[in-house]
């Protein structure tokens, strides 16, 4: 009977053994991949932002991600974005629209893609699929197709390029359209300038800096579009 009641035992043993060696542990593969986590995602924003304590945007939007993991860091705006510039005095130069945009802090780059659309207080009138504004080097350019509005004149062309204000801009591989009284007044300017056909050197951007701080204030405001 012992005998008996210790083979019993050992068998009981032999298969408990068995049977844990043999189990799977059911758990999810480990995230190794952090360049799609988020730090901050926000919904509904409007909200000041300002640069070494001057507000230099305001920025309307449905949703906004700020990413400190990526390579360059950055915000992105899936949803799109209306965004305020401002002069030092705090008065408005200029309305910006796109569908989708991201911000490069530590670059001070910003990218607009998709229904780009400008109106400064000179009545300049910007429409492309794509705008690159360069806080650096304080200047905008696209590779895209790009239209040019003014009181006097319509531009065309594949290449733009402006300061920051769009007082100073040239347009590559242009056509466009000039009032009457313009051509009256110059009867030997042809409608191409040869700043529409400048070779433009391509662009270097210096050595990242950091961005300052943000200030985020409550919504007031649905994103205007």
């Amino acid at each position: 009977m012992l005998y008996i009641r210790n083979l019993v035992l050992i068998i009981c043993i032999v298969l408990g053994f068995l049977s844990c060696s043999q189990e799977t542990e059911h758990i999810a593969p480990a995230v190794n991949d952090r360049d799609s986590v988020s730090m901050m995602v926000s919904y509904g924003v409007n909200t000041l932002i300002s640069d070494s304590g001057v507000i230099k945007y305001r920025i309307v939007t449905e949703r906004w991600d700020v990413n400190t993991v990526k390579n360059p860091t950055r915000w992105t705006f899936e949803k799109g974005i209306f965004m305020e510039q401002f002069d030092e005095k705090f008065h408005i130069e200029a309305y910006v629209q796109a569908d989708t945009a991201w911000y490069y802090d530590q670059l001070k780059l910003w990218e607009l893609r998709g229904r780009v659309h400008i109106r400064n207080v000179n009545g300049l009138i910007f429409d492309s699929e794509e705008l690159f504004w360069d806080g650096m080097r304080h200047e905008l350019y696209s590779n895209k197709f790009s239209k040019v509005v003014t009181p006097e004149r319509t531009l065309q062309g594949t290449y733009f390029r402006s300061d920051e204000r769009m007082t100073k801009y040239t347009v590559s591989n242009s056509k466009g359209s000039f009032v009457k009284e313009t051509l009256e007044d110059n009867p030997d300017e042809t409608q191409t300038s040869p700043d529409d056909t400048t070779k433009v050197e391509p662009i270097q951007r210096p050595a990242a800096t950091k961005h300052a701080a943000t200030k985020q204030v409550p919504v007031t405001q649905q994103m205007q579009r």
